[in-house]
């Protein structure tokens, strides 16, 4: 990415240093394993928490370790006896419940692994927890561990089994009229799409490689349905596409649906697949956590834990492939034309009716004998340490490496909007945001039911129990 013009935020100056940025971390996320050979692999969200150390930019943010999340969080998208079979299913029991494992689409791809259901709860919690903290002040929240987008109401998908994405959006609306939700994977966003798919509230728009590839969605002519048609754009790419191609549709696109849609909170989804390579993830992921601070990182890789699985350059930006690019500039021209002629559509800025705001999202106190919520966490070896200086009092150097500057804190969500409850906040209809019983016809599968923001019915999601994905991210960050 370019530095200033290339960034849809300013890379550098007083704009850039002066942002609130959360970021959420546990320290067990890289122990858990979904098996031999699995392209998924959580340790490298390890792999990049070291980098963010070594180059010194846990000293910039607030570090936070997030509360799992609970059952009826998770319930708020996913189905009651989905969540419940999460929560129960071991590799000990799989072979007992063969039935629910394929109603669940739980088995070679995503399969069942020791603390399948931990896991879900830490990457969950980091994402609502990030949405909590935008409603409540924070410019950026990042969770590394989130952006899963392909998993679905009632099943996995995609190495997907919990859909944190859907919930931090849910999270946000609670507070901000319209939420956009990007993403960059190279596998479409099909999870997100589907369950806002009726709805003007969030839009989506998704960058992806189309064709005979995983998930086999997001063809140009899904725009969405009833009150969302238009709300979701899809940009269906092939094999190859270079910095210059990718920027000629992503600057006027994006460009065109700030002006249109004017969300009040953005979420990113990072999936550093479409980079060339593999290791490549948490290269990917540490710069982009240096633009979100306004920090230019070094391209020299300072020595850490993992240095030597970026050799043979230990540097931390990637090499362009030599991969044809298969993007013809008609077919590029032509994608955007359509997508901005959708745009234009569209009325700017769809108001939607007040309605009373749903409470936000708490997590339980911390008992007495826990560890003290303010303990300080060594990045370098996850050990806690006692120093408590809070990283605002820190220098903002962008290469310190100076530990002492970072402080971990459970995420315990304040209480303060309770005394609030006579303050009114932009809705969709009637009710408390939530999923849509509403069946659905026309140009999308008429067996998916999309999530709206009218009532708290249920959505049914059929869906190619195909998977194939690799990493995934989320990034959010609430429009200044």
């Amino acid at each position: 990415m370019e530095t200033g013009g290339g960034n849809s935020l300013p890379g550098v100056g007083p704009d850039a240093t002066n942002r609130k940025v959360c970021y959420f971390y546990d320290s067990e996320i890289g122990n858990y394993y979904y098996g031999q050979g699995h392209p998924m692999k959580p340790h490298r969200i390890r792999m990049t928490h070291a980098l963010l150390a070594h180059y010194g930019l846990l000293s910039h943010m607030q570090v936070y370790k997030p509360n799992p999340a609970r059952d009826r969080d998770l319930c708020r998208f996913h189905a009651d006896d989905y969540v419940a079979f999460l929560r129960s299913i071991t590799p000990e029991t799989q072979q007992d419940q063969i039935r629910a494992l394929k109603r669940f689409n739980v088995g070679e791809d995503c399969p069942v692994f020791d603390g399948l259901y931990s896991f879900c709860q830490a990457y969950a919690g980091g994402s609502v927890g990030g949405a909590v903290k935008l409603n409540h002040g924070h410019d950026i929240a990042i969770n590394w561990a989130g952006g899963l987008h392909h998993a679905k109401k009632c099943e996995a998908s995609g190495f997907c089994y919990v859909n944190d994405i859907v919930l931090s959006i849910l999270e946000l609306l609670k507070h901000h009229e319209r939420v956009l939700y990007v993403d960059i994977d190279i596998h479409h966003g099909d999870g997100v799409e589907e369950a806002f798919y009726t709805t003007d509230r969030v839009m989506t728009v998704s960058f992806h490689k189309f064709g005979d590839y995983f998930p086999g969605t997001g063809d140009i002519r899904d725009i969405g349905y009833g009150k969302g048609k238009y709300y979701s754009l899809n940009v269906p790419l092939d094999d190859g596409i270079d910095d210059e191609s990718y920027q000629s549709l992503f600057r006027p696109i994006m460009g065109k649906v700030m002006e249109i849609f004017r969300p009040g909170a953005v979420v990113l989804q990072c999936g550093a697949d479409s980079l060339s390579g593999d290791r490549n993830v948490a290269r990917c992921w540490c710069y982009e956590t240096g633009v979100a601070l306004g920090i230019e990182v070094d391209d020299k890789m300072p020595p850490h834990e993992y240095y030597e699985y970026f050799g043979p350059d230990y540097t931390l930006h990637v090499a362009p492939s030599n991969m044809e690019n298969k993007n013809s500039r008609q077919q590029l021209d032509e994608i955007r034309a359509r997508l901005l002629d959708n745009l234009s559509t569209i009325r700017h800025a769809p108001s939607v009716q007040f309605q009373e705001r749903p409470p936000d999202t708490e997590f339980p106190e911390p008992e007495e004998d826990q560890e003290d919520p303010d303990e300080r966490h060594d990045p370098y070896s996850d050990m806690e340490l006692d120093d408590s200086k809070h990283p605002e009092e820190s220098s903002r150097k962008p290469f310190s490496n100076n530990i002492q500057n970072v402080r971990i804190k459970k995420e315990n969500m304040d209480r303060e909007l309770k005394d609030q409850e006579s303050q009114k906040v932009v809705g969709d209809n009637a009710k408390a945001v939530g999923p849509m019983a509403e069946a659905v016809s026309g140009p999308k599968a008429p067996e998916i039911t999309p999530m709206a923001i009218d009532d708290t019915g249920s959505v049914k999601v059929e869906q190619d129990s195909q998977t194939k994905m690799s990493d995934a991210a989320a990034f959010m960050h609430q429009k200044s």
